[in-house]
């Protein structure tokens, strides 16, 4: 018979501390799923707070439309969703998997997709151009503006 460790163990310790930043990210994510399904961010008086860049420059940011986006992806809206932030609706899965990875979850095989993913410069690149595309008043990059 197996005896369960203490629960003031080291190995509980070093799990609690590996599996917490998770547990808190699912925690927030399903508050703010919550929240974005009862709160209409395109409603004007809305209580959701715009974006900071947005209000002072008029240049949008690589997250402008990201919660117009979410809420529209909480109601099944994807072309809205796409109209409002196309990265972050692309990203969503992507960011998901590397949360999966950060708490543990490492299917054999895809060490070379988290080391590709946990790179910054890549990421780095791919926000910074999309900020700058973004804001380009011209087509083709006018669609890529929340809206």
């Amino acid at each position: 018979m197996h005896a369960l460790p203490a629960a003031s163990s080291p190995a509980v310790h070093a799990r609690w501390r590996r599996i917490a930043p998770t547990l808190l990210l699912a925690l927030g994510g399903t508050a703010t799923a919550w929240l974005l399904s009862r709160v209409d961010p395109n409603a004007p008086g809305n209580l959701l707070p715009p974006c900071p860049l947005h209000a002072l420059t008029g240049l949008y940011c690589p997250g402008c439309g990201s919660t117009r986006a979410l809420h529209a992806l909480l109601q099944g809206d994807v072309p809205g969703a796409l109209a409002m932030n196309p990265l972050l609706v692309v990203a969503l899965p992507v960011l998901a998997a590397m949360a999966l990875n950060a708490a543990g979850w490492q299917p054999a095989g895809a060490q070379r997709l988290w080391r590709a993913l946990g790179r910054p410069l890549p990421w780095l690149v791919v926000l910074l151009g999309y900020a700058v595309l973004r804001n380009l008043p011209w087509a083709p990059f006018g669609w890529l503006a929340p809206g």
